[in-house]
């Protein structure tokens, strides 16, 4: 790996760090200098690393901190009260202390509560988290959401605006505030990896830093006592079963194998096993969350040997339960699809019928290449390429549209 992606994949696992053990010892107040703190501590990376890069580069960004929090109180005119108590004394072992590593994580779940604090409007905590917790920059942010980067600016100024005004808590919740908080932390971490496994970009498919980051954030709930709940293993469970199929996604020529298709001997056999470990301790509870039908229907894909030989009754099955859960138009194409492999076109057609393809937003695409294949499937040509055509006008992606291409080719027979 050159030192260019090095610091650029550093810069995406470290980030959230730094910004996190930052805050918690200058506080929300002083959240932009911190940032810019921390962007100066990586720029500053990328000029000194050009001649050797460091063996630990972890360890020497998190020294960068270190120093960088000096620079702080420097700069906060803080120097003649604080400073001298800062090089010695029992002030100085509280802050080594904070740079261990289970303290940087307890500061990083600190971060993920505060952004999705009620208080903050929904669509700014996740602007909000990203920007803090994963070190997206605003244009990043911009693409993952499709929205303006503008936007974005106004979401995260709004965010730390509301964050100051009500002076919220740098700390994890306890009590019944834990439960609802929790679960707008699990949305978020679970917008991550979609974007990561799904992505919205125009040039790219697959994003693993994504899935990776939901993935250890997940992991940090994991690891307390009081975030660790069924729904955070069903999550876990979920996110374990997708990342092991990221390598079968996509072929030498950067084209998509879809699931049929799929060499499920290039599905990654431990990240099954810890999402089948994860299993056991997530429907160790009488009430499901979405995570939990999720994962089970994730769970008969990646136990099927091939295509040939998947569940469909089952996956319905959990599929029904979810759409009677939430009922989203996802679930409802989802099942429309399912019937179609179990060859009961009219329950498909009947269920294709009810969706409104607008409520799937970006992905209505979806809902026209579905009804295509359904046409496709009953030898009815000419609708089935209208259909096809109707979704390459909305796809985005050009991965998806040289797919949607080639089904196009196989509807006319070349």
């Amino acid at each position: 790996m050159n030192e260019p992606k090095i610091i650029d994949h550093l810069f995406r696992h470290q980030y959230g760090k730094m910004v996190s053990i930052l805050t918690r010892i200058f506080g929300f107040e002083n959240l932009e200098l911190i940032e810019d703190a921390v962007q100066d501590t990586f720029i500053n990376a990328m000029l000194v690393w050009r001649k050797q890069i460091p063996e630990n580069p972890e360890a020497w960004l998190t020294q960068a901190a270190k120093n960088r929090a000096v620079d702080l109180f420097r700069k906060l005119s803080a120097e003649n009260k604080r400073k001298a108590h800062f090089d010695s004394g029992p002030a100085a072992i509280s802050f080594q202390n904070l740079f261990l590593e289970h303290e940087i994580e307890d500061s990083q779940l600190r971060m993920i509560f505060t952004a999705c604090h009620e208080a903050l409007k929904p669509q700014d905590q996740i602007a909000f988290a990203l920007k803090t917790i994963s070190g997206f920059s605003s244009k990043e942010i911009a693409s993952a959401l499709l929205l303006k980067e503008e936007t974005i600016k106004k979401r995260l100024s709004r965010a730390r605006k509301t964050i100051a005004e009500k002076n919220i808590a740098f700390q994890i919740p306890q009590g019944k505030e834990l439960p609802t908080r929790l679960n707008r932390v699990l949305e978020i971490i679970y917008l991550i990896f979609n974007e990561g496994f799904h992505s919205n970009k125009q040039e790219i498919l697959i994003r693993k830093d994504l899935c990776g980051e939901a993935l250890r954030l997940c992991k940090f709930l994991l690891k307390n006592t009081f975030t660790r709940t069924p729904s955070v293993y069903a999550l876990f469970a979920l996110l374990c079963f997708h990342s092991s199929r990221l390598d079968s996604k996509i072929d030498e020529s950067n084209e998509i194998i879809d699931l049929k298709n799929q060499d499920r001997t290039k599905w990654y056999r431990p990240l099954i096993e810890l999402g089948n470990a994860a299993m056991v301790n997530a429907f160790d509870t009488e009430e499901y969350s979405s995570y939990h039908l999720e994962a089970a229907i994730a769970f008969e894909h990646v136990i099927a040997k091939d295509f040939a030989s998947t569940n469909w009754e089952k996956i319905l099955m959990w599929y029904e339960k979810l759409y009677a859960l939430q009922a989203t138009s996802f679930s409802l194409l989802n099942i429309a699809f399912i019937h179609m492999q179990l060859d009961e076109m009219d329950k498909a057609y009947a269920i294709l019928q009810e969706i409104n393809p607008a409520q799937l937003e970006q992905r209505t695409y979806l809902y026209y290449g579905t009804f295509a294949e359904y046409y496709y499937r009953n030898n009815e040509k000419q609708l089935a390429l209208q259909h096809i055509d109707d979704a390459l006008q909305l796809v985005k992606n050009e991965f998806e549209k040289k797919y949607l291409l080639k089904k196009r080719k196989k509807i006319l027979g070349t």
